[in-house]
């Protein structure tokens, strides 16, 4: 496998929207970003044109050669631009137990890092979606405690998120 990020591309949504194969893992993918399932193409496409700007948000895809197998954000979350916020995470379902989604994670890290500039990066993942969640903490991401625990409504239910970060250490 040569597997690299690079910008994500309005054709990939062919792809990675095959990926959601029903609403349940849809909604731990996005929460309620979309606003129906099943998501389309143009859905994402959509999504992209409104929400990210390639400043402040960008989106990467990650191909094995000229093959789409995963995708990922980054934003800024505030007005603090030392700080990226992952979303987004997801990889074919067909080629899982491979490692990808660590190594998408490992990747989209070391560009918050080294490209971008960032000191910390965050994210928020349903409490169920416990293999996510391990993968994160492969990577070295830890859970952090927050105020308030950010909740979505999903599917007639109260989905609570789990708050991780990851601090870039410092070359001594």
């Amino acid at each position: 496998m040569s597997l690299t990020l690079r910008p994500y591309l309005p054709t990939d949504a062919n792809v990675i929207t095959t990926w959601l194969k029903n609403e349940y893992l849809t909604r731990q993918w996005c929460a309620d970003r979309y606003e129906r399932y099943p998501v389309t193409a143009d859905d994402m496409n959509s999504y992209h044109h409104q929400c990210i700007d390639g400043q402040r948000s960008i989106a990467l895809t990650m191909v094995d050669g000229e093959e789409v197998v995963g995708y990922i954000t980054l934003r800024i979350p505030a007005d603090d631009s030392t700080e990226l916020r992952m979303g987004f995470v997801i990889v074919d379902d067909s080629k899982r137990d491979r490692g990808l989604g660590k190594t998408l994670v490992c990747k989209a890290v070391a560009y918050a890092f080294g490209k971008l500039g960032a000191t910390k990066v965050s994210l928020g993942v349903f409490e169920n979606n416990p293999t996510a969640i391990r993968c994160y903490e492969s990577v070295g991401f830890r859970r952090v405690v927050r105020q308030e625990i950010e909740s979505y409504d999903c599917l007639g239910e109260t989905w609570n998120c789990v708050e991780m970060e990851l601090l870039e250490r410092k070359s001594r």
